[in-house]
């Protein structure tokens, strides 16, 4: 039943209300603020994506800490990010994602400050791996799940690709700068600066940021039904293990988190990871290692919002069959083309790599939505687990592989066949039938 227009914003009592009223149809949609908050929020904690890559050579070279062991605590930081993700849903459903968000991002400035003063190998696992994990995990891409799934009904795809794309716009942002300032200041200013910009946006969020449409009288972009805002869901923490379990009896549920398992494993752990080290093996400076990668931010900023436009129009399966064999294929190549020098087919494939980055979120976030409903951010929380336990392990083995072989060759081959595998299982993932699409994943 829709609120009364003539509602004010306080009862009598002088209590705030708990949904204001529906007011008119503003001529552009509060939505398309709320997605520019949250596009600038993913932006700022960006920075820390951009970091890891351009601490191993150094790290190794002040303290003599192995690949290994640096790998282990990007590994864990990578982990804790995804198996933090459905917690965070839950949790922003329970406690609002403004509060939610803003804890986060403090938590990472906290974690990547503290690195400056760190003299051990666990002290690293401790202040990046887990301190900065959980706070990334906090406000992951189910971040940008949860606030496309409330605000808005139409353009659900497009405005996703714009928010997953806005991690590679914080790389395109920070990653330059980053790595001049390790080349000319070290490592410290750098991890201080990922600090500091986490912190900046956090009156962004305090001030602009809002949970709900029904918190500003509206109802959801593309919608015509004005919904009050729905009470918090309390149990946060067994909310999202019920509904893991739920969506565990599922085979697509086990389909896409094994294709986004490899996801991860071909992006942050591997490119993300160990290009700038495999790029400086074969004699590249790091300045322009770094600056290569984000060139893949530009690209991956199209290629994302490119893939969120073909999510509304065609079918996400084939979507990402297509993504995961064009990925497999450029890596098949990568080894043949890394030097001393940026020829033109290295460009090539950044270009190529960087339109094909995570242009598969949209996709696996719409076959969440088709198949889980009103659960679909948290099931996407843990598919996204899924991803980053792959890009950890993947960060720890590439390590490995590297101290022990003196080479990363074996680690693009196995990824590249990783890759192949993705492609298979997306195919089998079978459309949900019209009978089908009354059923919810109900969690007692």
């Amino acid at each position: 039943m829709l609120l009364d227009v003539t509602q004010t914003a306080e009862t009598p009592a002088g209590t705030p209300a708990k949904t204001p009223a529906p007011r008119g149809r503003p001529r552009i949609h509060r939505a398309w603020f709320v997605a520019a908050v949250t596009f600038v929020t993913i932006i700022g904690a960006a920075a820390f994506a951009s970091l890891p890559g351009l601490l191993i050579d150094p790290l190794n070279s002040e303290f003599g800490w192995s690949r290994g062991e640096i790998g282990f605590a990007v590994s864990v930081n990578l982990a804790l990010y995804g198996l933090t993700a459905p917690f965070a849903a839950a949790l922003m459903d329970r406690f609002g994602i403004r509060r939610v968000v803003a804890v986060a991002l403090t938590v990472i400035a906290v974690g990547s400050a503290l690195t400056v003063v760190m003299t051990a190998a666990w002290q690293m696992v401790l202040y990046w791996g887990v301190l900065v994990g959980l706070g990334t995990g906090s406000m992951a891409l189910a971040f940008a799940a949860t606030v496309t799934d409330r605000w808005f009904v139409a353009r659900r795809g497009l405005v996703t690709g714009i928010l997953t794309a806005a991690g590679a716009s914080g790389q395109l942002v920070f990653l330059p700068l980053l790595s001049w300032l390790v080349a000319n200041h070290g490592w410290r200013p750098a991890s201080i600066t990922v600090a500091m910009s986490a912190l900046v946006v956090v009156p962004f969020v305090w001030l602009l940021l809002r949970d709900h449409p029904a918190d500003v009288g509206l109802p959801a972009y593309g919608s015509e039904e004005f919904k009050p805002k729905p009470p918090p869901v309390t149990g946060a923490a067994r909310r999202a293990v019920g509904v893991l379990f739920e969506a565990a009896r599922t085979g697509p549920f086990w389909l896409l988190a094994g294709t986004f398992a490899i996801c991860g494993a071909s992006t942050n752990g591997l490119i993300k990871t160990h290009f700038i080290p495999a790029a400086h093996d074969h004699g590249m400076q790091i300045t322009a290692a770094a600056s290569l990668l984000a060139v893949i931010g530009v690209f991956d900023i199209i290629g994302t919002i490119a893939s969120g436009w073909l999510t509304d129009r065609f079918d996400a399966r084939r979507l990402l069959a297509v993504y995961y064999a064009l990925r497999g294929v450029s890596l098949l190549f990568l080894p043949m083309l890394l030097g001393p020098d940026v020829r033109p087919p290295m460009l090539f494939f950044i270009v190529f790599y960087g339109l094909d980055w995570v242009a598969t979120v949209p996709p696996t976030i719409a076959l969440c939505r088709e198949y889980y409903g009103a659960d679909s951010a948290i099931v996407f929380g843990w598919v996204l687990a899924s991803h980053q336990v792959g890009a950890g392990v993947v960060a720890f083995a590439g390590g490995l592989v590297r101290d022990f072989t003196g080479s990363y060759n074996m680690v693009w081959y196995a990824s590249g066949a990783l890759c192949a595998a993705a492609a298979l299982m997306a195919l089998l993932i079978r459309s949900r039938t019209k009978a089908d699409t009354t059923k919810q994943v109900d969690v007692a």
